[in-house]
């Protein structure tokens, strides 16, 4: 007697697609990089490319102009401010990868599913929102690096940014990767001229690492300009883009192959964040170094009090030399002009589906999802990162929410209205404030619908079993005769 074989030729699987039009990953068509199947740390290379991308959003003009405030008013005290930020951002958008690599869609696509039609309309809104309220300091910082340069108006620079944005689009149309690598050139003439201009300034070693490891909060004005920095270090369009950037790979759909790019996400990611943390530490080191130098004038001085990208030009140029201040215009115009391509970018994934006030609209999703086993498998979060995410979102959240009502109370208090329209503003702000804590209490107790359209692979399967493709589970498998059981 024949005994049947113990286990079946081939895995298959019930199509338990939910909606009609959702496909598997093997069918998602994107111009991928094929990753080779095979554990090597060559591999390596063919990850690197959306940490690049992604960090730009970490020193954009934006940046650039709270760390020069930061190193002005409170010399390296808010160093630390970076460090912890930076750490946090790298946990934060190794999620976002993680989603991606997990599910085959990014975070846009999830919610799009996740959630109904109005919810989904009003996060979509805010992030379009979020966007535009980043490209225009983008803009802005641009213009004024082409007007340092080339004395070109500010309006000319404005049309000049826009248009070198959209032309350098274009070059997606030759493949993700050539993107990939003129954005990484960005980024390594921005920290080459900023390197340079520490060799200018010449801070005290002692003093940054004192500023990098002690924290400090010296009076009201430092706490605002640290929620500043904190609030301008974590984007949510970000989140939306990392998870959309992963998909351009091709990896070996097996527990290895996506533990592996998981893992090499995290390292590139770590790598091209750790490029951003000392460029933003070069800026802040050199604004303290510049404003608090012995050998200002009057007038410097008085710049020193509220600097900005402007002004800091003429700072740089007097103090440190007219090669300082076109360094710095350089490394403002690859920023600009390297975060406008990124910014735009990502409005590309967001419409499938004030920054602080939209970070919870992005993060508390993509923390849902990526703790979610029905999403995840057994690629979710474990407790203790579940728990730390969580922590980290929620005083990131906290500082926001503080930060919102801070300047609302600041604004109405020093408002030239009469006494009806302050009481007016002030209730119809209050109401407003309720409806977004409840906007974020909404996402935070919703359960997830949505399962993944993969089947979670358990920890008792072995590490070279490949996830079903749709091709072998609608084969048709060898029927067994009656005749081979006797």
């Amino acid at each position: 007697m024949a005994a049947p074989p113990a286990q079946p030729q081939f895995m298959t699987t019930i199509d338990r697609r939910t909606h009609p039009d959702e496909s598997r990953i093997d069918d998602i068509e994107y111009d991928q990089i094929v990753v080779p199947d095979n554990k090597s740390w060559k591999n390596l290379f063919a990850y690197v490319g959306p940490g690049f991308l992604v960090c730009i959003a970490y020193i954009d003009p934006g940046n650039f102009q709270t760390d020069l405030q930061a190193g002005a008013q409170y010399k390296y005290g808010l160093l630390w401010i970076i460090l912890l930020a930076s750490c946090a951002a790298l946990i934060i958008q190794s999620l976002a990868a993680n989603l991606g690599v997990v599910t085959g869609k990014h975070l846009a696509e999830h919610c799009r599913k996740e959630y109904p039609r109005v919810p989904n309309f009003i996060l979509w809104f805010l992030a379009e929102i979020a966007i535009v309220a980043c490209d225009i300091p983008e803009v802005i910082g641009t213009a004024f690096a082409l007007n340092m340069l080339f004395n070109i108006p500010l309006w000319c620079g404005v049309l000049i940014t826009g248009l070198s944005t959209l032309v350098l689009l274009l070059l997606q149309q030759y493949g993700v990767r050539k993107l990939e690598i003129f954005i990484a050139l960005l980024v390594l003439t921005i920290a080459g001229c900023f390197f340079a201009e520490l060799g200018y300034a010449k801070p005290n070693s002692s003093e940054v690492l004192e500023g990098l490891f002690v924290p400090q909060l010296k009076g009201s004005g430092a706490t605002k300009l640290a929620i500043s920095l904190l609030g301008a270090m974590v984007m949510p369009h970000n989140l939306f883009l990392h998870s959309a950037l992963v998909l351009s790979r091709k990896i070996p759909r097996s527990v290895s192959g996506i533990k592996e790019a998981c893992r090499f996400y995290m390292i590139e990611s770590g790598f091209a964040l750790l490029v951003a943390f000392f460029i933003n530490v070069s800026v802040i080191s050199v604004s303290g170094a510049v404003c608090n130098s012995p050998n200002l004038n009057s007038k410097e001085l008085e710049s020193c009090k509220n600097l900005d990208l402007n002004e800091a030009s003429f700072l740089l140029k007097n103090v440190l030399g007219s090669w300082s201040s076109k360094l710095f215009a350089i490394a403002l115009l690859a920023s600009g002009q390297s975060s406008t391509i990124t910014g735009t970018y990502a409005g590309q994934y967001v419409m499938q589906m004030i920054l602080s006030f939209e970070l919870p609209f992005a993060l508390i999703p993509l923390l849902k999802f990526t703790s979610c086993k029905a999403k995840m498998g057994l690629y979710a979060n474990s407790f203790s990162i579940a728990a730390t995410t969580w922590i980290i979102s929620f005083l990131i959240m906290g500082i926001n929410i503080y930060y919102l009502a801070e300047k609302q109370v600041t604004s109405l208090r020093h408002s030239k209205l009469s006494i009806v329209g302050i009481v007016f503003c002030g209730l119809l702000g209050f109401f407003a404030m309720l409806v977004y804590l409840a906007s974020i209490a909404y996402l935070v107790i919703r359960k997830n619908q949505e399962g993944s359209h993969l089947i979670a692979l358990s920890d008792r399967q072995e590490e070279n079993v490949t996830l079903p493709r749709q091709d072998i589970a609608n084969m048709q498998l060898p029927q067994t005769r009656n005749s081979d059981l006797f």
